[in-house]
C-alpha cells in the first residue's frame, strides 16, 4: 500500500500563499488535505454545507473534527440551492458551491481540489461524447488562474485506487455519500458502468483517456501563439468579443477564438453544437434581439456589436429584501456584494432588493424622474448586468441600481468623498 502520494506540481511558489482545500468529507478530499499538512504550514479548508441529504449535518461534524484532529482551520459556508433555477438540483448545487468558493478566496489563494486521474478520464469521456474541440478535450488542468487567487489538483496524476491505498494506510475514515451510485447521472453512468468495463479489457483505460487529455493540451498550447493574437484582436477591455472583427476571421480560426475566449473564461468547453449556434444564430442576429446560446451551465449572449459569456447566475430572490447601512460588505445571495468605500456609513440605514418592475429613479442634472428600466437602457447597462441588478432604496426612493446613482446618492458621494462599489462576484 501506498504511504505518500506524489502531487502535481504548482505551476508558481505555494510556500508564501494559503492552500485551501475544498473539503467534503469525501476520501478524495479527506486524503487531499491530510497529505498536504506536510506540504504547507499555511492550510486551512472550508465545506460547503448545501443541506441537501439527511445527513449533511453530519458530514458537517465529521469534516469539523477531521480538521481538529489535524490543527487545520475550517470555515462552513451553508448555502441555499436553488431547485427552480433551470440548472437541474445537481447543478444548481454545483453553482452555489462554486459560487461560495469563489467568493471565499482571498488574494493569492490557491484553492486545492481533490480531482485525479478518474475523475480526468470520465471528464474526457463526457466531453468527447457532447462533440467538444480539442480544447474541451484536454479536459481539466492541474493549474490555473482563479477568480483572484489560483486553482490546484495536486492528485490529477493520483488514480482513485492509490487514493484509497494511502487513505487506508494511514488509517483515515471518509464519508460515502450514497448519490455517487446514481447512475441516472452521466458521470455516475461512466464512473460505475462504463469505466468498469472498459478496464476489465483494457486495464490501462483510465491512465490511456487522461493521458489522451494531457496530449489534447500540449496540442492546444503549441497553437496558442497565433491564436493569442487572434484573440487579443477581438478582445474588448472589458473582455466581451467584437463581434465586427470576429467576422473579419477565416471561419476555422473563429471557432478556435471563441473556444480559446470560453476557455479563458473558466467557463466549460464549448461542444460542436455551440460554434454553430454562435455562427447561425448569434453573429446574424440584430444587434438589439439580445440572442442567446446556453450549455452546461454557462451562456454567451449578442448584445449590440459584442459577446459576453459567464456561468449562468442566479437572480437575487424576489423576496430577498436587507437593511444595510454601509459598514460592512454586504453579501448578496447572488454572489455579488456590495461595499461602501471612503464613508463610514450612510446617515441612517437604507434596504437592499431586487427589482420588482415599475421604479423610476430621479439621474444627476436632472430635475424630474425616469422609468428605471429607460435610464438602465440609455446608460448603455448591458442586459446580464440588468437581470441581477440590486436596488438600494429609501422607502420607496430608487437611490441606486447597480452602478446606476440618483441624484440624491451622487451628491451624498460627492459630498463624503466616498464610492459605492457593486461587485458582481
Amino acid at each position: 500500500m501506498s504511504a505518500t502520494l506524489p502531487l502535481t506540481a504548482p505551476e508558481a511558489p505555494i510556500d508564501t500563499a494559503s492552500v485551501v482545500v475544498a473539503l467534503s468529507g469525501g476520501v478524495d478530499s479527506v486524503t487531499l488535505l491530510h497529505r498536504l499538512k506536510d506540504e504547507t504550514s499555511r492550510l486551512r479548508a472550508i465545506h460547503v454545507h448545501h443541506g441537501l441529504h439527511p445527513d449533511a449535518d453530519a458530514w458537517t461534524e465529521y469534516c469539523a473534527t477531521r480538521c481538529a484532529a489535524l490543527d487545520v482551520p475550517l470555515k462552513i459556508i451553508r448555502v441555499e440551492v436553488d431547485r427552480h433555477s433551470g440548472l437541474g438540483l445537481e447543478g444548481a448545487a454545483r453553482h452555489a458551491r462554486h459560487a461560495a468558493l469563489a467568493a471565499e478566496l482571498q488574494d493569492g489563494e490557491v484553492l486545492a481540489l481533490a480531482h485525479h486521474r478518474d475523475d480526468q478520464a470520465e471528464t474526457f469521456l463526457l466531453r468527447a461524447l457532447r462533440a467538444s474541440g480539442v480544447d474541451g478535450l484536454s479536459a481539466m488542468r492541474p493549474w490555473r488562474q482563479y477568480e483572484n487567487g489560483w486553482l490546484w489538483r495536486p492528485l490529477l496524476e493520483t488514480s482513485r485506487t492509490e487514493i484509497l491505498e494511502y487513505a487506508q494506510t494511514h488509517g483515515l475514515a471518509w464519508i460515502e455519500d450514497p448519490s455517487n451510485a446514481d447512475t441516472r447521472h452521466d458521470r455516475n453512468f461512466l464512473r460505475n458502468a462504463v469505466l468498469p468495463l472498459l478496464r476489465q479489457r483494457w486495464p490501462q483505460a483510465s491512465t490511456s483517456i487522461a493521458r489522451c487529455a494531457a496530449l489534447a493540451a500540449e496540442t492546444v498550447g503549441r497553437d496558442a501563439d497565433g491564436l493569442r493574437i487572434a484573440l487579443l484582436a477581438c478582445r474588448r477591455d472589458d473582455g466581451d468579443l467584437d463581434t465586427t472583427t470576429l467576422h473579419r476571421l477565416p471561419a476555422s480560426l473563429r471557432a478556435d477564438v471563441l473556444r480559446a475566449w470560453v476557455s479563458e473564461a473558466g467557463l466549460p468547453p464549448l461542444p460542436a453544437s455551440g460554434i454553430d449556434a454562435i455562427e447561425r444564430q448569434l453573429l446574424p442576429a440584430r444587434s438589439d434581439a439580445e440572442a442567446e446560446y446556453r450549455w452546461q451551465q454557462a451562456r454567451i449572449l449578442r448584445w449590440r456589436d459584442r459577446l459576453h459569456a459567464e456561468m449562468l447566475r442566479l437572480a437575487l430572490p424576489i423576496d430577498f429584501h436587507v437593511g444595510w447601512d454601509g459598514r460592512k460588505l454586504l453579501s448578496l445571495p447572488d454572489g455579488a456584494r456590495l461595499e461602501l468605500i471612503g464613508a463610514a456609513a450612510f446617515d441612517q440605514p437604507l434596504q437592499v432588493r431586487p427589482r420588482l418592475g415599475g421604479e423610476r429613479i430621479r439621474l444627476p442634472g436632472r430635475s424630474h424622474s425616469h422609468a428605471l428600466k429607460h435610464a438602465l437602457q440609455q446608460a448603455d447597462v448591458p442586459p446580464w448586468r440588468r437581470e441581477r441588478l440590486p436596488l438600494l432604496v429609501d422607502g420607496d426612493e430608487v437611490l441606486a441600481a447597480g452602478e446606476l446613482l440618483s441624484a440624491r446618492l451622487h451628491d451624498w458621494l460627492k459630498d463624503h468623498d466616498a464610492r459605492l462599489i457593486w461587485h458582481l462576484g
